[in-house]
Formats: structure tokens, C-alpha cells, sequence
């Protein structure tokens, strides 16, 4: 078979419902500046679906560093690789803010943390080394697991039991090839909201030689008596041995870091392919990042008020019936019954009737019969918007047990048109 024939022919999970009303589903367009009411198709509409947690996104003084440090530089200095031509002294200030900030002696920008992820893995592990790894982890760490070419063993979410199980299975291996064991974990898990079961994992290694990393790109800025992370949170930040985390999400940017012994990061420097091989992140980009850590450390009401909205939305959540499973987190699900369709009808119902916008998903990304949808809530919402959103939900809820939803000839209106 031709390959673009093939591609046609198995679009994947995604792509083969891609034709129900693209750019409404999948691929909306909000415009405005960035904050909680923006707009959609037309209409304002109360958004919980950024990942601005703190409300940086558009604050004053770093809109004007950003404007600043773009006039001066452009997007395109320093050009080239960071190894080669893409050094400044920028880039090592920022580095080192971080590494303070988050308890960790050095650091190590990444381009971007996708790619950031999927390079660290690859450069920490050889053949003869062993990876354990959460079963609920991000994609970019799935990813990542992938391209090791040795043993890869996973254990149940949070599961320490089965994770001490993996980790014998682990060392038997290693005490004949004589290579190590990388544990990789989540700080905060971006779909349920719940956190890593750091203090559990960390207990291990009074029984076991490993080495623990966390992708901690929800709790950064987030989590912590500072805002350093959920390692600061749990109190094992001396055990972390790899710190992660992305700038896309507290800090309202692109890219993201990595904190460690200096001696581990100057090894990973000369080996991360996926920041070797491309461009260094944009002069305007570290300086508005600088900018945005200054805020974070110098401004802890941002934070405060971030959890004043998430515990005021969570509990009115809780309070109506509704479950919102285990976070421990600003991430907020809300778990529905339903198939696929009535998540595409629910979805618009709310977008379309109550100019709520809100991210749902349903099977395959979530078991069949199950409907998440997850709810961002950030610093600069207001207690009134939690109101009007709970409201809503109220009446979504009892829509949605009475069959509102349901494909047209099963029972209730069908609001979607495929």
C-alpha cells in the first residue's frame, strides 16, 4: 500500500473522528489576550482550559520584559545550537535562579520540554540499565521509555507495593549486566490532578540503588510552602536526583529545565540530542523567563490566591455530588458517565448554551463509559467565576443523567452534527 494511502486508511484514535466539526473539538481557536473570559466563535466565553496557573500570561511587567527584550534582541539572537553559538550569560543567570529556587545546587535550560524529556532518558540510560516507570506518566516520558534499548518495567499509578516488586526484578538484572536503575515519576499528574507518591517512592531507596526523576511540570510554581515544586511539597527534595519541569505552564512561556548535581548536568549537556542539535532558546524568551521567576519568588499572593479559587472550586465541585477524583492539585477533573458522543454533546452544550470553555475527553484517552472533563483553574479567576461555573455544572450534571446527551433515537435533542 501506498504510505499516504495507509495514512488515510488508519488515521488513529484522534484522526478518525477529526471530521466532527474541526477547530470546535479539537483545534478551537480562542482569541483575545489571555485571561478568563477570551473568545470563541464569536462569543465570550469563561475559559478554564489554560495552563496559566499563576496569571502570568499577561501581567504588566512581563508583557513589558517580553516587548523589551524582543525589541532589543528579535526572536533570533543568539543564533544557532547552545553548544555552538547560541551561549549567553542570560542563559546561565536563568539556569542558576532555578536551580536555587527549587533547592538544587545546578541547572540546565531545554528548548523545549518534550523533546527536553525524551533527551534526558535517552542520555542517562544505557542498554545495560534498567528504567521502572509510573504507568500514568506524560507522554513525553512514554516516549522517551521507548527509545531505551535495555529492560523497561512499569508499575500500577502510585502503586509502591508493585513498584518494589518492579525494582527486584530490576536488580536481578543489573547485578549481571552491572548497569543502574532510573525510576521516572510525575511531581503532579496533568490529567487526575493527583500527585506522585514521592515520600513512598523515596522510602525505597533504603532498600534499593536507583536513581529517581520527576517530571514535575504542573507542580512548579504550584506546589511547595515557595512554589518550588512538589518535591519542596513532600519535603524529599534532597532526594529528587533528577528535577524537571517545563516553563509552558506556572511561568506562561516555552521551554523548560532540569536541576541536579552539576557534575550529572555537565554530562548531560554534551549528550542531550534534542538540545545539541537545535537552536537555543531566543534571547526575549530567557529574559521574559527571568522576569517571570523574579515575580514567582518576589509575589507569593499569586500562588495563594491560585489555591484560593482551586479550593473554592474544588469543594463546590465535591459538594454538589460531583466527583473529582484524587487531586491534590490546582488540576481539576470532574469524572462523567458517558460515551464519546455525549462528551461531544456536553462539551458543546457548555461552550455553545453556557459560554463555559472547559477540555473533555473520553474514550480511548480515558476508559470506555468515563468522561473527564478537566477544569484549569488560575490565579487571576475570581470567586465569581467559580460561582457562575458551579452553577452550570449543577445543571450539566442533571442534564446528563436524564439523557440529554444521548445519540438521537436513544433518548434526549442531539446538539452534535457529525
Amino acid at each position: 500500500m501506498d504510505l499516504f494511502e495507509k495514512l488515510q486508511a488508519n488515521r488513529g484514535p484522534l484522526g478518525s473522528i477529526s471530521h466532527i466539526d474541526d477547530n470546535y473539538y479539537m483545534f478551537p481557536m480562542l482569541e483575545g489576550e489571555i485571561a478568563p473570559r477570551m473568545q470563541f466563535k464569536g462569543k465570550t466565553v469563561l475559559t478554564w482550559s489554560l495552563n496559566n496557573y499563576l496569571g502570568l500570561a499577561n501581567h504588566p511587567e512581563v508583557r513589558k520584559a517580553d516587548a523589551e527584550a524582543a525589541e532589543k534582541y528579535g526572536l533570533g539572537y543568539p543564533m544557532g545550537a547552545r553548544m555552538m553559538t547560541g551561549n549567553t550569560k542570560y542563559h546561565h543567570q536563568l539556569e542558576n535562579e532555578l536551580a536555587e529556587f527549587v533547592g538544587k545546587p545546578a541547572g540546565l535550560l531545554l528548548n523545549y520540554g518534550y523533546q527536553g524529556v525524551l533527551s534526558i532518558i535517552d542520555a542517562l540510560v544505557g542498554r545495560k540499565d534498567v528504567i521502572v516507570y509510573d504507568a500514568e506518566c506524560h507522554a513525553c516520558i512514554i516516549d522517551g521509555v521507548r527509545l531505551h534499548m535495555g529492560k523497561r518495567f512499569v508499575y500500577p499509578h502510585n502503586d509502591i507495593s508493585n513498584l518494589e516488586l518492579q525494582l527486584k526484578r530490576a536488580e536481578k538484572i543489573t547485578k549481571e549486566t552491572g548497569g543502574g536503575i532510573l525510576v521516572i515519576t510525575e511531581g503532579v499528574f496533568g490529567m487526575s490532578g493527583n500527585t506522585g507518591d514521592l515520600k513512598g517512592i523515596v522510602e525505597l531507596k533504603k532498600k534499593f540503588d536507583f536513581r529517581l526523576m520527576v517530571d514535575d511540570a504542573h507542580g512548579f510554581g504550584t506546589m511547595g510552602k515557595n512554589g518550588a515544586g512538589t518535591a519542596e511539597h513532600y519535603g524529599v527534595t534532597d532526594e529528587v536526583d533528577i528535577y524537571f519541569a517545563t516553563f509552558a505552564k506556572s511561568m506562561a512561556s516555552i521551554g523548560g529545565f532540569l536541576a541536579s548535581d552539576p557534575k550529572v548536568l555537565d554530562v548531560l549537556k554534551y549528550n542531550l540530542r534534542s538540545q545539541i542539535f537545535a537552536k537555543s532558546l531566543p534571547l526575549a524568551i530567557v529574559l521574559g523567563n527571568i522576569k517571570r521567576l523574579e515575580l514567582i519568588k518576589k509575589h507569593p499572593e499569586f500562588k495563594d490566591n491560585l489555591w484560593k479559587i482551586v479550593n473554592a472550586l474544588q469543594s463546590g465541585l465535591k459538594e454538589m455530588g460531583l466527583n473529582i477524583g484524587t487531586t491534590k492539585s490546582p488540576v481539576t477533573p470532574v469524572v462523567l458517565s458517558g460515551d464519546p458522543f455525549e462528551a461531544a454533546n456536553l462539551m458543546k452544550d457548555l461552550r455553545s448554551n453556557y459560554n463555559i470553555f472547559c477540555s473533555a475527553v473520553a474514550y480511548p484517552v480515558v476508559p470506555k463509559g468515563t468522561i473527564i472533563v478537566r477544569i484549569i483553574p488560575t490565579a487571576v479567576h475570581t470567586l465569581d467565576d467559580v460561582k457562575e461555573t458551579l452553577k452550570v455544572f449543577e445543571t450539566i450534571k442533571e442534564k446528563l443523567h436524564d439523557g440529554v446527551y444521548l445519540k438521537e433515537g436513544e433518548k434526549g435533542a442531539t446538539l452534535l452534527e457529525t
